[in-house]
């Protein structure tokens, strides 16, 4: 009998007057993952906490709150310390919190699967001055560039991106970029199926800046509105190994295959088999990225045989063949 993985401690540090939407956002988007876990049988995976030098602050549009964690000394399991960014021009470290939280924060050994660091907007000015961002790649907030390549020389700092992975380092350009953040370590943790629904939960377009990777098909396709498509879109994209066919993804969205097809194309903007073979593809690379065989890849992402693998392989202009993924 496998053992449920222990849930990840995501840790919101919160200052006086921090943006609300830094961190709002990309908590309810954990809160409706564990939602999407707890409705499918499964156990959650994220426990969320509010933490503080003090346990009352105001955030940056008047609302108080209380109850607020202390900083943590000790992690029991893997953590995401999450550092959220404050109104300004440039972010000041003068005040008995904020130094009271560099120097907690000076304290924390960040390593990947163990204790990582999410920055949103300028919170990657603040792990800057932390000496947590030395030797690595990071964003945030484009009004902070200059002041984070300022604050700590030997970061390579990145523009106009939505986000930049660099483990245990994560780091969002700020505001609602955080969620596509968050969204894209759902994706991570449980599974890009998962995290298109919390997406399309939230009615979130899932954006990408201009050299941003391309979004995998798992989470492309799915910036519209239309419930009945999303259904279809959750069945498909949970088993994309099943026997689909267009009929029978008619009957999940309750209408005809003609009909269906006209709602993949005109919001979706692919067929329907189309986007079967692109969910098909995207778990095979998964499948080979793990050390199964070409046949193995095949067989567990749905496709009915090498052939048909090497076929989609090439009609959706991925490098060079299956077999050299292996």
């Amino acid at each position: 009998m496998s053992v449920a993985p222990a849930p990840i401690q995501v840790v919101f540090v919160l200052l006086a007057r921090s943006l609300v939407l830094d961190w709002a956002g990309p908590a309810e988007a954990l809160r409706i993952a564990n939602q999407q876990l707890r409705a499918a049988g499964k156990p959650e995976r994220f426990a969320i906490r509010f933490a503080s030098p003090r346990p009352e602050s105001v955030t940056s549009v008047g609302v108080a709150l209380s109850g607020l964690a202390p900083l943590p000394t000790v992690w029991s399991g893997p953590a995401w310390v999450v550092l959220v960014g404050l109104p300004g021009d440039a972010i000041a470290v003068d005040s008995d919190e904020t130094r009271e939280l560099l120097h907690w924060l000076r304290g924390q050994r960040f390593e990947r699967d163990r204790l990582e660091l999410v920055t949103i907007c300028a919170g990657a000015v603040l792990a800057a001055h932390a000496g947590q961002l030395a030797g690595r790649r990071a964003t945030t907030h484009h009004h902070h560039l200059d002041e984070l390549a300022r604050i700590e020389p030997r970061c390579d700092v990145v523009g106009n991106r939505v986000f930049v992975l660099d483990p245990p380092l994560y780091s969002s350009a700020g505001v609602t970029t955080g969620i596509d953040l968050v969204l894209h370590r759902i994706g991570e943790t449980c599974g890009e199926a998962l995290a298109a629904q919390v997406a399309q939960t939230m009615v979130v377009p899932l954006r990408r800046g201009p050299h941003d990777p391309e979004l995998s098909p798992f989470l492309a396709y799915r910036n519209h509105l239309h419930a009945a498509l999303h259904r279809v879109q959750d069945a498909v994209s949970e088993r994309p190994q099943a026997d689909w066919s267009v009929p029978r993804m008619a009957d999940v969205a309750h209408t005809s295959p003609r009909h269906l097809t006209r709602l993949f194309v005109e919001h979706a903007g692919v067929a329907p088999l189309a986007y079967l073979r692109r969910l098909r593809l995207a778990s095979a690379q998964l499948a080979l990225a793990s050390g199964a065989n070409v046949t193995q890849a095949a067989e567990l992402s749905g496709f009915g045989s090498d052939t048909q693998l090497r076929r989609a392989w090439h009609q959706f202009g991925l490098p060079g063949s299956p077999s050299a993924s292996t």
